[in-house]
């Protein structure tokens, strides 16, 4: 796969962000290993090069990295996720993806475009899942608004934007919009993706752990329009 770098325009200016980058780039640099580097973009299919860095110790790296510096504003929040979007190794939109599911509370709605913009920008699993439940789910949890946009984009034409919309209620349990997600998944159970047909029995599953008797009767009632990845997926815990 080729690697796009996200564009630099729309980065806010973020003294925290330059101290950020300073630190994050010095630190991961000197951790790389070429050889483990290999093996971990093939496991990844080659959607972007890796530094090599295993997921634990590129955590101590980014806690050394982040000691002492302030709670960002949603500026920095965006300057640190753009800024690490556009260098090309694959650890640095984990960090990004990290930082944001740690200050995803001090984003507000503005933030959903940037949020696209990484969906969009050099995708796989890898960032979009954590994306969508951990960033984009906490934005429309915040501003109900924004569920507007969750409608929207179940329709878009990215494959990824939709499983982003798939997904965004994951860690939702109790508070799912339950007539929302299943609307979610018959607009899209005719999907041919893989990562589709996978985002709808994995987001049915998640909420059949709150509900499922509702999984269960919503898929005894539309079983012929999802594909049986998606159905299996949904009943793994519970059964038929």
């Amino acid at each position: 796969m080729t690697v796009t770098g996200a564009e630099t325009t729309g980065v806010p200016p973020s003294a925290l962000a330059d101290a950020v980058l300073e630190r994050l780039t010095a630190a991961y640099a000197a951790a790389a290993d070429p050889a483990r580097a290999a093996a971990m973009g093939a496991y990844m299919k080659d959607v972007a090069p890796f530094l090599g860095l295993p997921t634990p110790e590129r955590r101590v790296l980014s806690r050394a990295v982040l000691a002492g510096t302030p709670r960002p504003d949603e500026a920095d929040c965006t300057a640190i996720a753009l800024r690490c979007w556009t260098l090309p190794h694959r650890e640095y939109h984990y960090f990004a993806v990290d930082y944001l599911r740690r200050h995803a509370g001090r984003c507000t709605s503005a933030f959903l475009p940037v949020a696209r913009r990484l969906v969009t920008t050099v995708p796989w699993w890898d960032t979009v899942d954590p994306l969508a439940a951990h960033v984009v789910g906490a934005l429309v949890a915040a501003d109900p608004r924004l569920t507007a946009e969750m409608d929207a984009w179940i329709a878009d034409d990215d494959l990824w934007v939709v499983r982003t919309a798939l997904l965004h209620q994951l860690r939702y349990k109790e508070r799912t919009d339950a007539d929302r997600l299943f609307a979610h998944c018959l607009r899209q159970s005719g999907h041919e993706d893989f990562f589709i047909r996978k985002a709808i029995g994995w987001a049915l599953r998640e909420y059949a752990k709150t509900d499922p008797d509702a999984v269960r009767a919503f898929l005894a009632r539309e079983h012929g329009r999802f594909a049986p990845l998606s159905v299996r997926e949904a009943l793994k815990n519970i059964g038929s």
